[in-house]
């Protein structure tokens, strides 16, 4: 739990990974490239004294993961949302095992997501299910642009999606995690298109569809489908270190979130190891819209309590303090006004 001025935030990581990324693991040059994109990421939106060594963020273990989050990173809770990307590593990028491990030894902090790739057809539908039995899963992270074989990505619409999401619904699976976001080397940028969100959230009206991103840079196109349909909600992975960086940008990124959708369907995730959630807890905290942005909402303590983690606890059944627990959204209601927190 994190504290500042008298004030508890209950804080749910809801986007972390435990990768392997080391060269002895890559398949392919496509390996080395998307780790390089991910340190780049990493070195140039961190603060200077929150950049790792190079060889320690390709493979970084579950030790340093604990103390990160847990130790040093005022984390409650954290999720895994793990890649595979078995084109580009040898034993995959997330490390199942390991992840779930940690998972295991640790059960009130961790909770391990997982993922499946549809054009693996009956087989990989099969693999769900004795997935789902495994790990009990409540959460799925999936990657569409994701190469496999001469495929460079799929859709949420595609047919053998529509039966991978049937399933879920079947299994209870009930959060769907979809990367929507920016590109990384060499993936393909538009595989990420947020638009197949529209068609599968409206089919699928009991599934809570969790656009990671905020499907920037897409944010305009996420924000009118996230408006009309109450069971998508955004991920901040990768919005949330613009606060050190380009904390106008990120104003303005969270003030349109907040105009659109409200802080009922937001929810905080440092993209753990992209970034450590330490400070960027510590700045969303203390973080004010600049008083010349008029048009955005607030950043009130309740609204920073409800993206932090509160939002997240609901949608995967987490225990929260007593005092917190009033403060903790309710289901979003079929109808959601445009600007409704304006």
């Amino acid at each position: 739990m994190y504290t500042k001025d008298g004030e508890d935030y209950f804080i749910v990581d809801s986007h972390i990974a435990l990768w392997d990324g080391r060269e002895q693991n890559c398949r392919n040059i496509h390996g080395k490239q998307f780790i390089d994109c991910f340190y780049d990421y990493h070195k140039n939106l961190s603060p200077e004294d929150a950049v790792w060594p190079y060889d320690e963020y390709t493979y970084y273990g579950g030790g340093r993961l604990m103390k990160d989050l847990f130790t040093d990173g005022y984390v409650d809770h954290a999720i895994f949302q793990p890649a595979y990307l078995g084109d580009f590593y040898r034993n995959g990028f997330g490390q199942t095992e390991e992840a779930w491990a940690l998972t295991q030894r640790h059960p009130g902090k961790l909770t391990y997501n997982h993922n499946f790739d549809p054009r693996n057809e009956q087989a990989g539908l099969d693999r769900l299910r004795a997935d789902a039995e495994r790990f009990g899963l409540k959460g799925v992270k999936l990657y569409t642009a994701e190469w496999h074989g001469d495929s460079r990505g799929y859709k949420l619409t595609d047919p053998w999606s529509y039966r991978y999401l049937e399933a879920c619904q079947e299994l209870g699976i009930t959060n769907i995690h979809v990367h929507k976001g920016p590109t990384i080397r060499p993936l393909d940028r538009d595989s990420f298109d947020v638009a197949d969100i529209d068609a599968v959230a409206t089919d699928f009206t009991d599934l809570n569809f969790i656009v990671e991103h905020v499907g920037l840079p897409r944010l305009e196109d996420f924000c009118w489908i996230a408006t009309q349909e109450p069971n998508v909600y955004g991920g901040l992975a990768v919005a949330m270190p613009f606060i050190h960086t380009r904390p106008r940008y990120f104003a303005q990124i969270i003030g349109e979130l907040l105009y659109w959708i409200g802080e009922d369907r937001i929810m905080f995730s440092s993209d753990y190891a992209l970034w450590t959630p330490k400070w960027l807890i510590e700045k969303f905290v203390d973080f004010q819209i600049p008083a010349d942005l008029d048009e955005y909402s607030p950043l009130t303590t309740d609204v920073k309590r409800k993206i932090l983690g509160l939002t997240a606890a609901r949608l995967y059944d987490l225990p929260v303090p007593e005092g917190l627990a009033s403060k903790i959204p309710v289901e979003p209601a079929a109808e959601v006004a445009v600007g409704a927190t304006a």
